[in-house]
């Protein structure tokens, strides 16, 4: 059994290691493990440090939807619990992208609460990583679109975590001051 802040390093350093060379999508400038560190950090965050499997999912929440591990590889490294919220968070990607924003929004309500952290704190670092200062019109349609399919996924994980909820209403509403 590995110590919380054991788990959480190990899955920080795991997350970087399957990630490198990866650039996050909404700035392409950027490296992918910054997403997983803001999507870990706010969980942290809101729960108050309450929570490492949680974190350490944080960090883990697209090594599986991006192809680069197993659900099995997961329970072995950070336990059983770990492995499922990511595994409860994975995209099906062998659905067209519309599809795949579609079935986020219809599951949603019917996650566990700790998938509905994750997804929240993930909508709020997407969010927040379309706002730049003086945005094209491509990059105001891109966040306005984002924006509006975000409110609707986290619609239907509301209500676990009032700091969480607060965080994504202030992500929201900083996206809308840009548009």
């Amino acid at each position: 059994m590995l110590s919380p802040i054991r788990l959480v390093s190990k899955a920080a350093e795991f997350a970087a290691h399957r990630h490198t060379g990866e650039a996050r999508k909404a700035r392409p400038d950027e490296p992918y493990i910054n997403h997983l560190a803001e999507v870990a950090n706010i969980l942290d965050e809101v729960t108050d440090g309450t929570d490492a499997e949680l974190v350490a999912a944080g960090w883990l929440h697209d090594t599986v939807e991006d192809d680069l591990t197993t659900p099995e590889e997961l329970a072995a490294g950070f336990g059983d619990r770990v492995a499922a919220l990511v595994d409860e968070v994975t995209d099906d990607m062998s659905l067209p992208q519309p599809q795949r924003r579609q079935k986020q929004v219809e599951d949603a309500p019917y996650k566990s609460p700790g998938a509905k952290l994750i997804k929240i704190a993930d909508k709020v670092s997407n969010v927040c990583a379309r706002i730049v200062p003086e945005p094209s019109q491509e990059q105001r349609n891109d966040l306005a679109a984002y924006t509006i399919w975000a409110e609707q996924v986290v619609a239907g994980c509301r209500g676990v975590n009032s700091k969480l909820d607060a965080k994504f209403d202030e992500a929201v509403r900083a996206a809308k001051s840009v548009l």
